[in-house]
């Protein structure tokens, strides 16, 4: 553990551990891991237990999944290969990929490599889950996409947050350089940052000090460990497999925070390519969908961005924020999804009590009519379906799985811990197009619980074309 001489991070880490600890006895999360990097100082604490199986503790030094923090590492490799030439992010994937097609003919040529790791691709595979293990895992991926997975929409027309693109991107990777997805994670990202606890795989994982996610008992809310630990090798560059800790998270932070030169002062990335990860290449103009850059979502907080990505694993949460106005990271991980909570609530301690930003009221009032008519009606991306309706003069919404076939029914299942659709949400108006789930004070989607919000897009004649919630696109039936 770090010991701290800047007295404005001993506060911090008093206030990680207080909450950590109320948050998680209350809420039934067994453990909670978090760092701040700040000016210089760094701190790591950790509360509870790893596994309540075995009742490991976590430790500061226990590694988790990164989940699809790891997009942003898939993105960062992309852009090393970029700096290096072999790659041109205004060249379709398939001069490099010549197999990758869509079960759309043609659709998959209008893909540019920049398209995959914007989510601006259009790929309808978020829920594609084909189970392969070892070295020709992305490769039976992408040899899967054209027998189900088709197009959302045009490339570079909307915004969706898109697993496939980032897997796809990793299959590219292994192709241009000649190595697996794996391999080349290690050593272009973990060994340059000097990410040492960090691992490719379980089977490296098992090795040392590792959590295990959780789901919450239906009947007793009780934390019962979750049966299945990663989601299989073909979803690696999206974030099934990474594992490492608060401190190496904290790292990799710290090159994005430093123009691509790690903490131990070696070249990571260049320095343009790193801003350009942190640039605007897509804005949805839409609350509840914050703009994208290249790998990063771009929060705005007023006039303060922070660079974030989330992580789900099979009951864990992970996060990473990057405030380059304030030069700081945070970092971290619990072991049940609820903890998703409490990590929005210290970002926004830090921002506001640690740095002094000001963060603005996102939604100020609902507006009482709103005429619903325009979003009724079902709406489908891959293997989900969304039916809209108007009850008691209400959006209502009913998010149901569709499963492929058992395989992909078996690992979904284990992912959301046995669930295949969610309770009726009802939905009230912000304004036309932009609603919240009922039932929320309005402050809560100030912070990272903005996703909830849902909007619909593209109105014509008198129907939305698209739904958005969580950042995911789905289209009207």
């Amino acid at each position: 553990m770090v010991h701290m001489t800047n007295s404005a991070l001993h506060t911090v880490e008093a206030h990680l551990r207080e909450q950590a600890s109320a948050y998680c006895e209350s809420n039934h999360v067994p453990g909670f891991a978090a760092g701040v990097y700040h000016a210089g100082e760094q701190v790591v604490v950790a509360h509870g237990v790893a596994n309540v199986a075995t009742g490991a503790p976590m430790r500061e030094d226990t590694g988790f999944l990164f989940g699809s923090v790891t997009k942003v590492m898939t993105t960062t490799l992309v852009l090393q290969q970029v700096d290096r030439g072999v790659l041109d992010l205004d060249a379709p994937v398939v001069r490099y990929l010549p197999e990758f097609a869509l079960s759309v003919p043609g659709a998959a040529g209008k893909i540019l490599v920049r398209h995959l790791i914007a989510h601006t691709n259009g790929i309808d595979a978020d829920l594609y889950f084909p189970d392969a293990a070892g070295r020709e895992a992305l490769k039976t991926y992408v040899d899967g996409l054209p027998s189900g997975c088709g197009t959302l929409f045009e490339p570079g027309e909307q915004l969706s947050y898109s697993n496939g693109g980032m897997i796809i991107a990793g299959r590219l990777l292994e192709v241009v350089t000649g190595l697996p997805f794996g391999d080349l994670l290690a050593r272009d990202i973990y060994a340059p940052v000097g990410m040492t606890d960090s691992s490719t795989s379980a089977e490296q994982a098992i090795l040392r000090s590792t959590a295990i996610g959780h789901f919450p008992d239906p009947e007793t809310m009780a934390a019962t460990p979750t049966g299945m630990f990663t989601l299989p090798d073909t979803w690696g560059p999206a974030g099934g497999t990474p594992i490492g800790t608060i401190g190496d998270l904290l790292a990799f932070g710290r090159t994005h925070l430093t123009g691509g030169v790690s903490p131990a002062g070696t070249r990571v990335l260049s320095a343009a390519s790193t801003a350009l990860m942190q640039q605007v290449s897509f804005d949805m103009h839409s609350p509840n969908v914050p703009p994208i850059g290249l790998g990063w979502v771009l929060y705005p907080f007023g006039d303060t961005t922070v660079l974030a990505m989330s992580g789900a694993s099979p009951g864990g949460v992970s996060l990473l924020c990057v405030v380059p106005e304030h030069d700081l990271v945070f970092t971290a991980f619990g072991n049940s999804p609820g903890a998703i909570l409490l990590q929005d609530q210290l970002l926004q301690w830090l921002l506001s009590e640690h740095l002094g930003v000001q963060i603005p009221t996102l939604v100020t009032e609902l507006e009482q009519d709103v005429d619903l008519t325009p979003y009724v009606g079902v709406y489908r991306s891959n293997q989900l379906r969304v039916d809209v309706t108007i009850v008691d003069g209400q959006l209502e919404e009913r998010v149901t799985y569709e499963p492929a076939d058992d395989t992909q029914e078996q690992i979904f299942t284990a992912f959301c811990g046995g669930t295949t659709s969610g309770p009726p949400q009802r939905l009230v108006p912000i304004r036309p197009g932009l609603f919240a789930p009922a039932g929320y004070p309005l402050e809560a989607f100030d912070g990272y619980l903005r996703l909830l919000l849902v909007s619909y897009h593209d109105v014509r004649d008198g129907q939305a074309r698209f739904r958005n919630g969580g950042g995911r696109l789905t289209r009207r039936a």
